[in-house]
């Protein structure tokens, strides 16, 4: 088992070097031209593969062209980790397929379940942080690895409520899955921060127990808050830039820890591409600074 995992880690890593002190972009279908014609230096892009799991098409095709000009990485939203079923063979056999075919530097999924009893939920649902759900996510997190013969990076989920039956706190149930599993961790700082004004917690506390040679990947994104309830909510809506919070956390992280390929997330309200790309250039600049001073 040792000597498997260190196998898929040395793969993912040979292939995410060259991307250390780079930044990415979440790639959108209205940006398919501009993106395929931009040079900016260092650009990746990240797709969830979920709309490319097909035989061919014009659809598998567009990611062709776009991997022939730029790394590309895979962000999976429906593998269901945290469920209480396997991940479902089929679908991962057609992931498989998709890997082979893009070879992506990086497979990634989310902390999160989102089917049950068959039945899928458009959602990234939380779980209680119990030795129980340990044992199962950990069991789900080797068998999907295995399948695909890679490593995936887990990523911390945000939160709007608190579960009264959490017996793990989330880092050391993220630790704790590394060190079970060879897994690696995708840190989306945007989530930390609207979790930890959710609940109550200190962001920066949480970021600092993050083992640095866990972390693979780092997520930017903007949220919203909502004001119409006796308290605010944060919410993680993907639909504005990055706040000035967010990117203060990410400069604490990235000091402590070193570069990491860092993406920026847009889902709604999606602005033109060169304002993504301006966004971008700034993750890179933080980026490229920290990698001078290391």
């Amino acid at each position: 088992m040792i000597s498997r995992l260190v196998a898929l880690q040395s793969g993912q890593h040979q292939r995410a070097k060259a991307l250390l002190d780079r930044a990415g972009l979440g790639l959108k279908p209205q940006h398919f031209g501009e993106a395929l014609r931009c040079t900016a230096p260092g650009l990746w892009f990240e797709v969830h593969p979920e709309n490319y799991l097909m035989a061919g098409g014009p659809r598998l095709a567009w990611l062709d062209a776009i991997r022939e000009r730029h790394p590309v990485a895979l962000h999976g939203v429906s593998l269901s980790l945290a469920g209480d079923a396997r991940p479902d063979r089929e679908h991962l056999a057609r992931l498989r397929e998709l890997i082979r075919r893009v070879d992506p530097v990086r497979m990634s999924e989310h902390l999160a379940w989102s089917t049950l009893n068959g039945r899928y939920y458009p959602d990234l649902l939380p779980v209680a942080r119990t030795t129980e759900r340990l044992v199962r996510v950990a069991a789900n997190i080797a068998l999907a690895q295995d399948a695909l013969n890679d490593e995936i990076a887990i990523e911390n989920p945000s939160h709007y409520l608190h579960f009264d039956a959490h017996t793990w706190n989330e880092t050391d149930f993220l630790v704790e899955l590394v060190r079970r599993t060879g897994c690696g961790l995708l840190v989306d700082v945007n989530n930390v921060h609207v979790s930890a004004s959710n609940l109550g917690y200190d962001a920066a506390w949480y970021l600092d127990q993050l083992p640095a040679d866990a972390v693979r990947e780092i997520h930017l994104a903007g949220h919203a808050i909502d004001r119409t309830a006796s308290q605010p909510l944060w919410v993680d809506s993907h639909d504005a830039p990055v706040a000035p919070e967010v990117w203060s956390l990410y400069l604490r992280l990235i000091d402590r820890i070193g570069p990491r390929p860092t993406l920026i997330e847009r889902d709604g309200n999606i602005p033109s591409f060169d304002e993504l790309l301006a966004e971008r250039a700034h993750a890179a600049a933080l980026l490229g600074r920290e990698a001078a001073h290391a």
